[in-house]
This record gives structure tokens, sequence and C-alpha cells, in this order.
């Protein structure tokens, strides 16, 4: 075996290595991104369930959340309209204490 084969053999172990260590990176990553989302359509749904307590008529509480839709839409793009804010003000319902989420839990784990 020439020393450039014991190279090749040796660069391969430290190339698979490398790349597991980017892989569990990634994942982890993958994780904490997905979490913190999940904490803050929480936050957002709260928001949201305390403000209601001040709308009087609910044709009133529709404008507010069709223009808060509209607003987070142009700013932030997809995935803000009045169907997934009430959805966002549910799930808080159904979890009002935060201490209850998982972090190992999806935002689709708690949608399904």
């Amino acid at each position: 075996m020439s020393e450039l084969d014991k190279y090749n053999g040796e660069n391969s172990l430290l190339a698979s290595q490398v790349a597991q260590v980017i892989r569990e990176a990634r994942q982890t990553a993958y994780r904490a991104v997905n979490f913190t989302m999940v904490l803050a359509y929480w936050n957002i749904g709260k928001l949201i369930v305390e403000d209601e307590l001040h709308w009087e008529r609910a044709d009133y509480g529709k404008a507010v959340l069709r223009n808060l839709s509209q607003r987070l839409t142009q700013e932030f793009g997809k995935g803000f309209d009045e169907r997934e804010l009430r959805k966002m003000c549910q799930f808080y319902r159904c979890f009002e204490i935060r201490d209850t989420l998982r972090p190992e839990l999806s935002w689709s784990h708690y949608l399904g």
C-alpha cells in the first residue's frame, strides 16, 4: 500500500466524520428553528386571544384579524392569512401553559 493509498483511506474517514458532524449540526439547527417558530406561533395566538377581549362586536373582530393578516402577509409573505391566524389562536387556547409545549414536536404535529 502506497502512502497515497493510505492517505486517501484516512482522508475518506476524515471526510465521513466531518460529514457526520455537519449532518448532526444541521439536524440540531433544524429542531431549534422549528421549536422557535412553534413558540412564535404560540405567542402570536396569545397576543390575538388577549386582544380579542377588547373586541366588542364580532364584525369588528373580523376586521381586526383581516387587517392584521394583510399587514403580516405584506411584510412577511405567506403563512399569515386569516385561517392561519385562527389556527394560532386555537393553538394558544389548547396549550395556554407554554411549558406544555414539547420541543421535539413541530408546528405540523400540533396542527395534525
